[in-house]
């Protein structure tokens, strides 16, 4: 309870806290979406209301594929709830189950109640967790959550002193992990998986045990980790529809051909370590935009004592500490390093890795201070304190204290001489809670004192963009407005915005239809042809030319169905030509442009390629993942072509009266269906990929074989203690 009663004290602080950039323009709309297709008895697999971010599942930070943010995501929604409080119940509900993760796995490394809630209180309200995945990047929290309990799971795996049903303990947590949203934390968990690998090769015993042990022989060695593999693999087979969507979603996309520059952006610097006792230290960081910026490190706060007891026990206690947490230490120095070089292919900013680092610095620092004495702890404490204020010292001398260094510093030394008295208590209990209540007093204070939000920009949304108007849920919108994180931030805009331009995936809020999506993928098809970024904004020479060019019959506007044109104020031009296009609304965030017939139905019959006959189509039923309309096509010899007006992914099927129909596109913008000449009867568009009807198959098959063996495990008589 304690990570969730000092969320909801930050929260009280600051009620729009957990409410930051992506959080507003593509979390919150994306969830609202989900919550509405569940209401609607449909799988979110697609989105009608964006065509960048149509495809959810493919997106994959939404977890689409997840049981528990699903689930979650239906309570919250049916609560009363404003857009702040709706991300601050997401955020703060897997902040507790990371804590009780966290404490799970310390406890099971046989460390005491004091020193699990220490671990677990730094591993969920860690700097990074707090300024990044619980207030922005809500896959990487939703992924991130379940990296503990996928520890703890696959230690129980590889203990030899359990049932030869131990390996059905990795899977439901390596299945929720997978199925998260943030692909970082797969990685993470590989790095777990092959440490624990390692260490059981090498050494006999329990995982969790400090005792020097001797070395495997032979095939002992294989066997000894057949548990973890097989409970592994169960994991990925249940998550196989999450990592298959994934796969074949970024084939072509934006995210395969990355800048290389991006690959050099949010290292952590080498200076900037000093933020893990000090987070208001400030240095020169590379942001989104390749520029150095000024920034503290408050992503590296850790709650003092971290950092400090693993130093002070290798100084005291070296050589014993070392054997018995040599393999965590070594997971740390590599992530150490990690977090400071360049990444590779589709992934990104290696300052991803911290949270992580968090979690193995928290252990590595509660063994540490369970190997210590008294007298060794109060060690600790003065060279905490010693540590303090040369890094004040320093921060005034090298001027890298930035702007929230007093009165932090001040909290911090008198946290440091607290626990210097605690320490010199003859009683143990207070000795005991001092760590954790140290960590959650320093944590505290760093989110008071430094805004924890890192310089993302915030949005003013409004609950008024639940509501459609002032435009038409009947027409397909393209809006054309500048880049979100420079125009329309509470800086800049401090009023209410995107009641007209629907920033980033906004519109599905209120179930508009708009070409515009937030998408980091940025898939083959429309997203590429209109040269959309991430944040939603396609490309403003691009639009200008496209409205000036395209935008009449028969032009490419008109052929996948734009009949809604939004410019935003920034900008003085407008769809030509002019007879075309009528004024519908002016307001002050930009104007709206209408095809002056009636909006376009979603299903057409069009002659595109000047060989097609027309059908006629009647009874359109348009639903989230399929479309059906009554199809009539003339007798001849030219086929009728049939356009529907949704983005294209691959994996569409078509049906006619009992006959499969070839699903093709054009510049993978739109499916299009040829249906043979005389042909009546009801026409059927569905998605189903191939990825979709394999990857349910794994996860089918995996959970059936997790059910069946977990039956007979419970079957298995308890032994006698």
């Amino acid at each position: 309870m304690l990570p969730v009663t000092f969320s909801l004290l930050l929260l009280a602080h600051d009620p729009l806290i957990f409410w930051n950039d992506d959080y507003e323009i593509s979390i919150l709309p994306v969830f609202a979406d989900i919550a509405r297709a569940w209401n609607h008895g449909e799988f979110p697999l697609l989105s009608p209301y964006s065509w960048v971010c149509g495809n959810l599942a493919g997106e994959f930070q939404y977890g689409v594929f997840s049981v528990f943010i699903n689930a979650l995501i239906v309570c919250v929604w049916k609560l009363p709830l404003k857009f702040s409080q709706q991300a601050a119940a997401l955020s703060i509900a897997h902040l507790a189950v990371l804590s009780a993760g966290a404490f799970s796995l310390a406890r099971g490394r046989k460390l005491s109640v004091p020193l699990s809630l220490f671990v677990a209180l730094v591993a969920s309200l860690n700097g990074w967790i707090i300024c990044w995945g619980a207030t922005d990047w809500f896959g990487a929290l939703g992924a991130f959550t379940w990296l503990p309990w996928a520890w703890w799971a696959a230690e129980r795996a590889l203990d030899p002193t359990r049932s030869h049903w131990r390996f059905l303990w990795p899977a439901p947590f390596v299945y929720l992990l997978a199925t998260g949203g943030f692909p970082y934390t797969v990685l993470m968990l590989a790095l777990v998986l092959a440490c624990l690998a390692l260490r059981a090769l090498f050494e006999v015993g329990d995982i969790t045990s400090s005792a020097r042990t001797r070395p495997l022989r032979g095939l002992a060695r294989l066997t000894r980790i057949w548990p973890l593999l097989a409970g592994v693999l169960l994991g990925l087979g249940l998550a196989a529809p999450a990592w298959l969507a994934l796969l074949d979603y970024v084939q072509g996309s934006a995210r395969e051909s990355l800048h290389p520059s991006a690959h050099w952006q949010w290292l952590v610097p080498w200076n900037a370590w000093p933020g893990l006792i000090l987070p208001s230290w400030t240095v020169n960081w590379l942001n989104f935009s390749s520029r150095l910026m000024s920034h503290g490190a408050t992503e590296l706060a850790c709650g003092l004592i971290p950092p400090v007891a693993l130093l002070s026990g290798f100084i005291v206690n070296g050589r014993i500490l070392l054997r018995k947490i040599r393999w965590e230490l070594a997971l740390l120095l590599l992530l150490f390093f990690l977090a400071m070089l360049p990444t590779a292919g589709v992934f990104r900013w290696s300052f991803r890795w911290l949270p992580f680092f968090h979690l193995v610095l928290a252990l590595c620092a509660a063994e540490a201070l369970a190997s210590s004495s008294q007298k060794q702890r109060r060690f600790a404490a003065f060279l905490m304190l010693l540590l303090m204020i040369m890094l004040v010292l320093g921060a005034l001398v090298l001027r890298t204290g930035g702007e929230h260094l007093f009165p932090l510093a001040w909290i911090f030394l008198g946290l440091a001489l607290v626990w210097i008295v605690i320490e010199s208590f003859q009683s143990i209990s207070p000795r005991e809670w001092a760590p954790a209540a140290i960590v959650l007093g320093a944590l505290f204070a760093t989110y008071i004192c430094i805004p924890p939000n890192s310089g993302v920009p915030k949005y003013n949304l409004a609950q008024s963009l639940l509501e459609p108007q002032p435009l038409d849920p009947q027409r397909l919108y393209l809006s054309v407005y500048p880049p979100p994180e420079k125009f329309y931030r509470t800086e800049e805009k401090p009023s209410p915005v995107g009641q007209v331009i629907r920033l980033g995936s906004a519109s599905m809020w209120a179930g508009l239809r708009f070409v515009n999506g937030y998408s980091p993928i940025r898939p083959a098809g429309v997203a590429r042809e209109f040269a959309s970024a991430i944040h939603g904004e396609v490309d403003p020479d691009l639009a200008q030319w496209l409205l000036q060019h395209v935008t009449g019959e028969n032009e490419l506007l008109e052929r996948i169905g734009i009949d809604g044109i939004i410019v935003a104020r920034e900008f003085d031009f407008t769809p030509q030509p002019a007879a075309e296009w009528e004024l519908a609304t002016e307001a002050a965030e930009g104007r709206v442009f209408h095809r002056r017939n009636k909006a376009m139905p979603v299903v057409r019959s069009v002659n595109f390629f000047g060989r097609n006959s027309i059908a006629k189509i009647t009874d359109i039923v348009a639903r989230r993942n399929w479309v059906s309309a009554s199809v009539a096509a003339p007798d001849g010899d030219q086929p009728a072509l049939i356009a529907f007006s949704r983005p294209f992914f691959q994996g569409y099927r078509a049906r006619i009266g009992g006959r499969n129909l070839a699903v093709f596109s054009e510049r993978n913008l739109i499916p299009l269906v040829e249906v043979p000449p005389g042909t009546h009867g009801r026409l059927t568009l569905y998605y189903r990929p191939d990825w979709l009807i394999y990857g349910s198959g794994m996860a089918i098959t995996s959970a059936v074989v997790w059910l069946i063996c977990a039956f007979f495990a419970m079957r298995r008589p308890v032994q006698p203690a």
